[in-house]
């Protein structure tokens, strides 16, 4: 398929030249769709904790995170380009939208106020003036480009989102602030790791240098931060519209492969405890108090499972008969009801990696949602993109629409087995779970394979917890707009 010259450009670049090939090979058959059963809901798949429950999670969880490493694992998107969409179109066209008409409308509520009003200042306008004098453009410029604040061109994690006395909190602030009420570990340090951009972590490091010690000296604790990239290894090759490989100046084009490729990362990474949350979905600090609760819960109900889980995997290897005991508990505590007719079976589904994942009632927001899922093997809990559903099959339709739930990008995972190894986490990977999208470059057609989504495909093979949260735990930011709403004001 390759010369040998191509061959070499493969492996150079650090790719497997058998997945490349693997990967020509998705391209022509593509991916199959998820078939889902039914929806997961509440008692059948999903949690749902009473006041009680979340409370005595609560007060257990200081005490069954002692003497354990917490991670928290924070998937930092690369420019926010998307989220200036509309402001971008009226920069190109000059017509005022709707988005833009309230993005001016509202501007003195973003928390990037002072910061655009100053950048103005020193180009020899007035903010205020501008606005009275309807001059709107400078305004957006100043902004996104380059010779402004060049949001257009930064990170989500690096945005000014929510206004504080003295000045403004990032995202990245803010996750900070999160780890010292939910991650601080028995010796009193934080780690949290960021997935970033090449291009942007030196800005991190130095935001989070300028920074840290604030936050060190108001929390009393030590954070360990450490960041990592997309590893160019991951990467995918692109086709043309005939999945045939597509060349650019004469070279094979590698495109990266989504926030899938992040397992690799992650499986780099070491702790007892990962909380995983994306880099966009923080609130002010006067907000944070369901977000804190429920991470603490979700960890507890993990520690909890991993406990009967480990338990049940000792006694199984003793001889003991815990079938039927942990079936039972399974189901009445967990929501979940395994295909496991013996003892052999039951001690190959434990002798897994963990997943809790806080699923919100569905209000109409768009993102995957929690289905039981029947593939060859088994039935089993996924977390489903609308994509990968069939929705020219009625019943696969009908199915979707039943869905109560949706996926806030809320999880707690154990990796380490009931003998404290950690996991291989790619071996519990589908890899029949990609995503095939179009795409053009420099005018031409062509065709981007993205790897199976980070806690879609890429944990399908782990044991899956649901447990309802409140909507209020949720808060992206996907518009410059969402930060006008109330949760982040």
């Amino acid at each position: 398929m390759f010369t040998s010259d191509q061959k070499n450009f493969i492996q150079s670049r650090g790719s497997n030249l058998h997945k490349v090939e693997q990967q020509i090979a998705d391209f022509q058959t593509g991916f199959p769709f998820l078939n889902i059963i039914r929806p997961a809901t509440i008692g059948d798949g999903i949690i749902q904790l009473s006041d009680h429950q979340v409370q005595s999670y609560l007060e257990q969880y200081e005490s069954q995170i002692l003497g354990k490493d917490l991670l928290k694992f924070v998937p930092a998107s690369g420019a926010a380009t998307r989220m200036f969409k509309d402001l971008f179109e009226f920069l190109a066209t000059g017509e005022l939208n709707s988005a833009t008409e309230n993005f001016i409308k509202e501007i003195k509520k973003f928390a990037f106020y002072q910061e655009l009003s100053e950048c103005l200042t020193k180009q020899g306008q007035s903010l205020e003036e501008l606005l009275e004098s309807e001059n709107y453009k400078p305004i957006v410029n100043a902004l996104l480009e380059s010779e402004g604040l060049n949001y257009g061109s930064l990170p989500k994690g690096l945005l000014s989102f929510h206004s504080i006395t003295d000045g403004a909190k990032t995202p990245m602030e803010e996750h900070l602030v999160e780890g010292a009420k939910y991650a601080v570990q028995s010796d009193g340090k934080i780690r949290l790791h960021f997935t970033v951009s090449p291009e942007h972590q030196e800005r991190f490091q130095e935001k989070l240098a300028k920074k840290v010690s604030d936050y060190q000296m108001a929390f009393g604790v030590e954070y360990q931060v450490s960041f990592s990239q997309q590893k160019k290894s991951t990467d995918t090759i692109a086709v043309d519209l005939s999945n045939k490989p597509f060349f650019e100046n004469g070279e094979l084009l590698f495109r990266p492969a989504g926030h899938g490729a992040l397992l690799e990362n992650l499986n780099d990474l070491s702790a007892d405890v990962i909380f995983i949350k994306n880099i966009d979905n923080v609130v002010p600090d006067h907000l944070k108090a369901d977000t804190i609760t429920y991470k603490k819960a979700l960890a507890s109900l993990l520690i909890d499972f991993q406990n009967d889980s480990f338990n049940w995997q000792q006694r199984i290897e003793q001889g003991e008969d815990c079938l039927s005991e942990a079936l039972n508990k399974l189901k009445s505590k967990y929501a979940i009801t395994p295909d496991v007719p013996n003892l052999d079976t039951l001690s190959q589904f434990l002798n897994r990696p963990v997943r809790v994942c806080g699923m919100v009632e569905n209000t109409g927001e768009p993102g995957g949602g929690p289905f039981w899922v029947k593939d060859e093997e088994e039935i089993s809990l996924q977390i489903a993109e609308t994509a990968q559903i069939d929705l020219a099959d009625s019943e696969q339709e009908r199915i979707l629409k039943l869905s109560s739930h949706f996926n806030p990008v809320d999880l707690v995972c154990g990796v380490r087995d009931y003998k404290g190894n950690k996991f291989e986490l790619l071996k519990f990977r589908n890899d029949k779970t990609g995503f095939i999208t179009h795409k053009s470059r420099s005018g031409k057609e062509l065709k981007a394979m993205e790897l199976p989504g980070l806690w879609n495909g890429a944990m399908a093979d782990w044991i899956t917890l649901f447990v309802e949260v409140p909507i209020s735990t949720f808060n992206p930011v996907k518009t410059v707009n969402d930060l006008l709403k109330p949760s982040h004001q």
